[in-house]
């Protein structure tokens, strides 16, 4: 055990169970979490590879957009790699610190992406809403500092987790009951009183998905205001489409990030294999669906996605 000073102590490492109670069957989930860890991949970095190629699409939507998909490159690897070789190989061994590495970059890339998504929501406002102004409220400067800042917000408000944990003693129960490491199923393991984490950890759920939550749905709001205003039937089929790609992405991250967290606190009756399952699949499902959603849904996307692959069949 490494010590820290006389009554604070952490384990060299911690055990991840994989999916509790699923165990005989975890073997053959990998399987469809692999795929959608490279459906995630090739969708994300072909995105990505589109916007910074193509110079007609370095506008503040694409520039999201690439945000978008580089942190849900960084979600999804900083626990697939890990969680299919607990499933696959039985490495469930996790090193302390990789542990709290691990919590560090999902729960400050979560931040991250929702940040995004609320700073979608403002563009699409602005499109909507005020379109000669667009290029002149979101120029590109504009943009770059939205993306910095959320940066700066999730690391800020995240690196406390890490540091706080690290002051307190941990019992001699190494095992974490999940495939990978979260803020809360490590403090379960801490053997003092852990209210000030417990507190901190509402406080930034609240400010910061609570923050862009209400940002996003006053956006909406005034949106749908806006396209119900328009004349032409045409326009405003045009504009609920450019936003209805923009709320699935949206309801796929909340909906399962929200139980996710309350589970967490209060669902105690919940099963642990569909928790499990559930908090697996939130880190899984929108790295995976975003580029599937946007190069759908998203003409220009879509056409120099059909360009790149089609020039390249000889």
């Amino acid at each position: 055990m490494s010590t820290s000073g006389n009554n604070s102590f952490h384990p060299p490492f911690f055990i991840l169970l994989g999916i509790p109670g699923l165990e005989k069957t975890q073997f053959w989930i990998a399987f469809p979490f692999c795929a959608m860890y490279a459906m995630a991949l090739v969708g994300n970095i072909t995105i990505l590879h589109v916007i910074r190629t193509d110079h007609t699409l370095h506008e503040p939507m694409y520039l999201f957009l690439a945000m978008l998909a580089f942190t849900d490159l960084v979600l999804s690897s900083s626990t697939l790699p890990k969680m299919l070789g607990i499933f696959w190989f039985g490495s469930c061994e996790i090193e302390y610190h990789a542990c709290l590495t691990q919590v560090f970059f999902i729960h400050t890339f979560s931040s991250v992406e929702s940040g995004i998504l609320m700073a979608m929501a403002l563009d699409r406002y602005v499109a909507i809403c005020f379109p000669l102004r667009h290029s002149i409220i979101l120029s590109t400067s504009v943009v770059a500092k939205l993306g910095v800042a959320v940066m700066v917000r999730g690391v800020l408000w995240v690196s406390p987790f890490c540091f706080m944990v690290t002051w307190k003693p941990f019992c001699s129960n190494r095992i974490i009951p999940q495939s990978y490491c979260e803020h809360m199923a490590v403090l379960k393991l801490v053997c003092a009183d852990t209210r000030t984490n417990r507190g901190y950890g509402l406080f930034v759920a609240f400010s910061v998905v609570g923050f862009d939550i209400i940002i996003i749905a006053v956006s909406y709001i005034m949106i749908l205001q806006a396209v119900l205003r328009l004349p032409s039937g045409d326009a405003r089929l045009k504009a609920f489409g450019t936003c209805a790609s923009h709320i699935c992405v949206i309801l796929s991250l909340y909906i399962p990030a929200l139980f996710t967290f309350l589970s967490h606190r209060f669902g105690h009756h919940v099963p642990q294999a569909v928790h499990v399952m559930l908090a697996n699949l939130y880190l899984l499902v929108p790295p995976m669906l975003n580029p599937i959603i946007y190069g759908v849904k998203t003409k220009q996307i879509r056409d120099r996605v059909v360009n790149t692959f089609c020039h390249k069949v000889p």
